[in-house]
């Protein structure tokens, strides 16, 4: 397939603005450019000078485990049954029929982490993938993409309820020391070729031994600035890549996050002040991180926050001080680098997957909206501006091969 657009104000996120043509060719960006020329037989895309975004990322929601409008009665985000569920993948409970899916891509979000929910100290594992398709595993970029775990209120009130550890700050980094500590034993006893039981495979142990190795990273829960202070400190003690979410008071310890190159996924910045944790909350605080030289990602936490509210969550943020270029890294190149997979989504550049985005405005402003949406460079969103008619394109699936690239 090869499509061309054309009269696009192209914003490639790293690079120059340009008035010129995206080419694509079996779902990648082949070319872009001002001079780029049209090959024969190409379909053509006329966008008529409105600017052209890479697809939005969001690299911490619950769509398809915490459906729309069910109160939560169907939910799946939390395995909260034992402390410790390093072993739980969130790909096993997606829905990629949640009504969800579709709300992201009218908000032009293309890509999305799923994360598991905070109830435990160790919830699971996350799975990235596109906001289109029929099943689930077609639409996957990368899994496992990380594992979640919770520091502060939640898991502390969850099992505090149950009359048993943690229910307690101390006792929720006990058990993530323990879990840890319990993934090093095993990895012994696996490569001592004299124990008979080195062979036996617990998923528990294998998931927490791909953080130790660095394949995968740490996502951490943490709101509090006593609590990212903890994140750092185990991250001290064993090794692994880690990743703060949500980051309510990350900006009272921005100096050592980027001392460390933590980076921060900050969110979601539209919701009331509910706990006690989330009193230090401002859509200022992304501007701040990013002054002291941490490198953000902007976050809904969907359903928490409506996913198609993601770039309105930038457009503020830089309302209170965050620059417009990194305003739009925050959603784009930042978290698909968190996420591992920021050879294929997140700029516009050849090789790239063709997730593309086309304004009906300035992308920034709240009274834009995206007027089509691309997946591996196959229209999935329309807005029709004449009628307000939205039309999502039936799920399908994409190719395998394409898909696991």
């Amino acid at each position: 397939m090869l499509l061309a657009i054309v009269n696009a104000t192209v914003i490639p996120v790293e690079g120059e603005e340009f008035e010129g043509t995206i080419l694509v060719r079996d779902g990648r960006i082949a070319e872009l450019g001002a001079d780029v020329a049209v090959p024969e037989g190409a379909t053509v895309l006329d966008v008529a000078g409105a600017q052209v975004t890479p697809g939005l990322v969001d690299a911490h929601v619950h769509l398809g485990v915490h459906p729309e409008g069910d109160g939560g009665a169907a939910s799946d985000t939390n395995e909260m049954t034992n402390p410790n569920t390093a072993g739980v993948r969130t790909i096993d409970a997606i829905d990629p029929y949640d009504e969800g899916f579709d709300l992201a891509l009218a908000g032009g979000v293309t890509t999305v982490n799923v994360n598991p929910g905070s109830g435990n100290p160790i919830g699971g594992q996350a799975t990235t993938l596109h906001t289109h398709g029929r099943i689930v595993d077609h639409m996957v970029l990368r899994e496992p993409a990380g594992i979640k775990s919770a520091l502060g209120e939640n898991p502390k009130r969850v099992y505090g309820e149950k009359k048993q550890t943690p229910s307690t700050r101390l006792g929720t980094a006990k058990i993530i020391r323990d879990a840890f500590v319990a993934a090093q034993n095993y990895q012994r006893r696996h490569a001592d070729p004299d124990n008979d039981k080195r062979h036996d495979v617990d998923l528990t142990m294998e998931a927490l031994g791909k953080v130790l190795a660095r394949e995968i990273p740490w996502r951490q829960h943490a709101h509090r600035a006593d609590d990212i202070v903890t994140a750092l400190r185990i991250q001290a003690e064993f090794g692994y890549d880690l990743v703060i979410d949500h980051g309510t008071e990350a900006h009272l310890v921005a100096d050592l996050l980027a001392e460390r190159g933590v980076p921060v996924l900050i969110g979601p910045l539209f919701t009331t002040k509910s706990k006690m944790e989330l009193r230090g909350r401002s859509i200022a605080n992304p501007g701040k991180l990013a002054a002291a030289g941490v490198e953000i990602s902007i976050i809904t936490d969907h359903p928490v926050i409506p996913i198609s509210f993601l770039v309105h969550q930038a457009s503020l943020a830089v309302r209170e001080g965050l620059d417009r270029e990194t305003a739009l890294k925050a959603i784009t190149i930042n978290p698909a680098k968190v996420l591992g997979i920021a050879d294929q989504v997140g700029t516009l550049e050849p090789g790239k997957r063709a997730d593309l985005v086309v304004w009906s405005g300035d992308w920034m402003d709240p009274m834009a909206r995206p007027r089509t949406v691309l997946i591996d460079g196959a229209v999935v969103f329309e807005h029709d501006a004449t009628t307000g008619e939205e039309r999502v394109a039936p799920r399908s699936d994409v190719p395998l091969a394409l898909a696991q690239e």
